[in-house]
Order: C-alpha cells, then sequence, then structure tokens
C-alpha cells in the first residue's frame, strides 16, 4: 500500500477486491460502450450490484470512449457507480487523451454529485490491451492535475486485483508524485 496526499486529496494504491470498498462513496466500473455485464471489473462490478445495476444502466448506453456515466450502486457496499468507457489499446485514438478523459471525468462526476471518495480499478489495462505502467501514469498525471480543483473529492483509492499490480501502481504513483513536487 502507498498513499500520497496533494491538494488536501490522498491517492492511495491497494490490492483488494473494487466490489468490496465499503468505506467509499463511489466505486468506478471499467465499462463497456453498452455498459452490460461483462468480464473482469464490469463483471464483478454487476455482480455484486444485482440485476438493478443492468436496468439502470441500459438507457444511458451507448457511451464513447473517454466518457463517464453515473448510477446509484445498488447491491454494493457503495452509493454510487460511475461507469467509464476507457480506450481500446491501439483501436481507439489518441488513446492517452481518452484515458485521461475517463480519470477526469469521473473525479468532475463525484464532485458534482457530493461525493468524497472514489475507487478506481485499472481502466482499459485488461481486456483493452493498454500497457498497464503506461495507463498508470496517464491516470496518476491526470489525478494529481485535477487534485486543486477538487473541492469535496478526498480520497481517491486504486483498488487493484493482484498484489504485482498495486505494487506497479504503487512505484508509478510514487515517480509520478516525486516529478510534480516542484
Amino acid at each position: 500500500m502507498f498513499e500520497i496526499t496533494r491538494n488536501d486529496v490522498g491517492i492511495r494504491c491497494i490490492q483488494g477486491d473494487i466490489t468490496q470498498q465499503s468505506d467509499l462513496d463511489v466505486v468506478v466500473n471499467a465499462a463497456n460502450a453498452e455498459l452490460r455485464p461483462g468480464g473482469g471489473v464490469a463483471g464483478a462490478i454487476h455482480r455484486a450490484a444485482g440485476a438493478e445495476l443492468d436496468d439502470a444502466c441500459r438507457p444511458l448506453a451507448p457511451i464513447h470512449p473517454g466518457d463517464a456515466v453515473i448510477t446509484d450502486g445498488y447491491g454494493l457496499p457503495n452509493a454510487r457507480v460511475i461507469h467509464c468507457l476507457g480506450p481500446i489499446f491501439g483501436k481507439d485514438e489518441p488513446a492517452h487523451q481518452l484515458l485521461a478523459s475517463c480519470y477526469r471525468n469521473a473525479v468532475e462526476l463525484a464532485e458534482e454529485q457530493g461525493l468524497a471518495s472514489i475507487g478506481f480499478p485499472a481502466l482499459s489495462a485488461g481486456a483493452f490491451g493498454y500497457p498497464m505502467e503506461d495507463a498508470a501514469e496517464v491516470a496518476f498525471a491526470t489525478l494529481l492535475a485535477a487534485a486543486p480543483k477538487l473541492g469535496t473529492v478526498r480520497h481517491i483509492r486504486f483498488v487493484l486485483f493482484s498484489e504485482a499490480d498495486a505494487d506497479l501502481h504503487a512505484t508509478v504513483l510514487k515517480r509520478i508524485a516525486g516529478d510534480s513536487l516542484d
């Protein structure tokens, strides 16, 4: 686990299950364009939330790479779920800008809703093929740049399924945060 604080916003990396983060107001779903249950994070979130989540998502679809929409959390321990469609690496371009938009749009939605804490998976780094380290660099650079503008969001947590992914994210966060100290 690793955590830094910038502009009164804590950013933390842990290994865990994103569907079990009961102390967070909102978790982010690595969604598909149709906002349907699938594999990976989307499948886990939909299974934990129950059929009501699928029903709530249908009228919001389709979304485009970089977009974010919000629903209630239903059976999850979180009040809300933000659904982000990350870019498919090598197909959706410019990938880094679209991925940055996911993170920026998610924290802006959380801010608009008055939410204080948000949990992210590694967007686009699974089935969408974005290299994990590159995806982490985009995520942390975007969130560190957004931190000074946040008024209600105070806690950002990256919840990575494997210990290796959590360690990689912590390493990247340390590097990016060190670069932003000037």
